[in-house]
């Protein structure tokens, strides 16, 4: 079994609205064979609390103007560290960071293949890690200035 045609427009929908509001590391699997409850999931993070939040509300406004798709569920708002919006033919994980790397969701679904995504979505990959380097250089760069501006 695959995922269904609707699936499949929902994902892209979804990804394509994660990408717009500047998501990292946008992927999407096929888990139709692995769960009956579901038939794709699609994974984003962002580096902070307030761009989760963003990114999950275009995705909502999104599907539900586009493609008349509202979510049954909707968990971990309250957070905004891992927000999951449940569609029943697709589950959206919009993750924090951090959150994506500990919980690491790509490892349990590793041998599920992937869908296609929008070019925009596919540009987003290893864009968490180029924001966590540029932070360490910012932070590098900060300890050796003096309390005046100056460089040692």
């Amino acid at each position: 079994m695959t995922a269904t045609d609707r699936s499949i427009e929902l994902v892209t929908a979804a990804a394509q609205a994660a990408a717009d509001k500047l998501a990292h590391d946008i992927v999407a699997y096929d888990v139709s064979d692995v769960l009956s409850i579901t038939d794709a999931f699609l994974l984003a993070s962002a580096p902070n609390d307030r761009q989760v939040k963003s990114i999950v509300d275009e995705i909502e406004e999104r599907l539900s103007k586009e493609l008349g798709a509202k979510p049954v569920r909707r968990e971990g708002d309250r957070e905004a560290r891992w927000v999951l919006l449940d569609y029943v033919d697709i589950v959206v994980h919009v993750q924090h960071s951090e959150e994506r790397v500990f919980y690491a969701l790509e490892r349990l679904w590793k041998d599920c293949p992937e869908l296609e995504l929008p070019a925009d979505a596919v540009a987003t990959r290893g864009k968490a890690a180029e924001h966590a380097r540029q932070l360490e250089a910012e932070e590098a760069a900060a300890q050796t200035a003096e309390p005046g501006g100056e460089w040692r």
